[in-house]
């Protein structure tokens, strides 16, 4: 599944379709992404190639802007395995501009979360 459409619950809870809950069984971590929107990783890659990535010369300004954009405001997450669900902290969704209604596109092993509306 590369696409899903979904609608956040009052306590600003994210259901993952059912197809993908076994790529997050190893939790989830969420961040500001590149844009206006937020990257859902799977804790699995989060630490396999997003956190190596990240390394590098604490004198490379590049590196350290990087750093900054992924590292503020991520959160981490164990996915509720009962129900498929994770919640988005407010800070995130403000950031994003995603009021109640998302959708998640896949960009490689991870998802670009948006506003519903938005115009890419």
């Amino acid at each position: 599944m590369d696409y899903f459409e979904r609608k956040l619950d009052d306590k600003r809870r994210l259901t993952i379709p059912t197809e993908l809950r076994s790529e997050f069984a190893s939790g989830v971590v969420l961040t500001r992404g590149f844009g206006q929107y937020l990257h859902l990783y799977p804790q699995k890659v989060w630490d396999s190639e997003v956190e190596p990535a990240l390394t590098g010369s604490i004198l490379d300004e590049k590196t350290a802007d990087i750093n900054v954009r992924f590292r503020r405001g991520k959160t981490g997450a164990e996915l509720d395995q009962k129900q498929g669900r994770v919640i988005i902290e407010q800070h995130l969704l403000e950031y994003a501009g995603i009021d109640r209604e998302l959708v998640a596109v896949r960009a490689g092993d991870y998802f670009r979360l948006l506003p519903a509306d938005a115009d890419v």
